[in-house]
């Protein structure tokens, strides 16, 4: 089952926490945000 992730508009950027509310990593938009998940899924 593949894990859900949260993005969170926090103060001009993006905040990704995981499906058990976890923070994970923050990006500058949500392009980068999406990008960043795919390198952790490679």
């Amino acid at each position: 089952m593949a894990e859900r992730f949260e993005f969170r508009y926090v103060g001009g950027h993006v905040e990704v926490y995981d499906g058990a509310g976890e923070f994970c990593f923050s990006a500058d938009n949500m392009g980068e945000a999406r990008e960043e998940l795919r390198a952790l899924a490679a």
